[in-house]
């Protein structure tokens, strides 16, 4: 089972970024422990600040493997672009944030994405990501 995930804007910076919100960890850290856990995955990573990137990434893998875990950042929140990429390829995505996007500034309450995901998780920190492999392990 071939799973890629792919950060979007300032994730890069996890770690450093914002520690209140967003942890002390970087995702590089974080990633090796999701391939020690799941070592029945091949997890791949993908991080862009670019927009036009994270749609190539989308279009490129989105025939060709098994799930796709997606925290397009601000892009979330902006993005048709990306919700109409999600939209075109057969792919599952989920859709993961590590803060609460509810609990968060009005602005970020909405999803473009969503709509087009197969499920969104939010608020449990990088956890989200550990909950979205683990629904693509326990899909029927």
């Amino acid at each position: 089972m071939k799973i890629l995930i792919i950060n979007g804007p300032n994730l890069n910076l996890l770690g450093k970024r914002e520690p209140g919100v967003y942890g002390n960890e970087s995702f590089e850290s974080y990633l090796e422990k999701l391939i020690s856990a799941f070592p029945q995955l091949e997890i791949n990573y993908f991080q862009s600040n670019s927009e036009g990137a994270i749609i190539d990434k989308l279009h490129e893998v989105g025939f060709s493997t098994t799930g796709i875990i997606l925290n397009a950042g601000a892009y979330t929140h902006t993005s048709l672009a990306i919700a109409d990429a999600i939209a075109s390829i057969s792919t599952p995505v989920i859709e993961v944030h590590i803060s609460n996007i509810y609990a968060r500034e009005a602005v970020r309450h909405h999803s473009f994405i969503a709509k087009n995901c197969k499920g969104t998780i939010c608020g449990f920190g990088l956890k989200s990501y550990r909950l979205a492999l683990e629904s693509f392990l326990t899909e029927n």
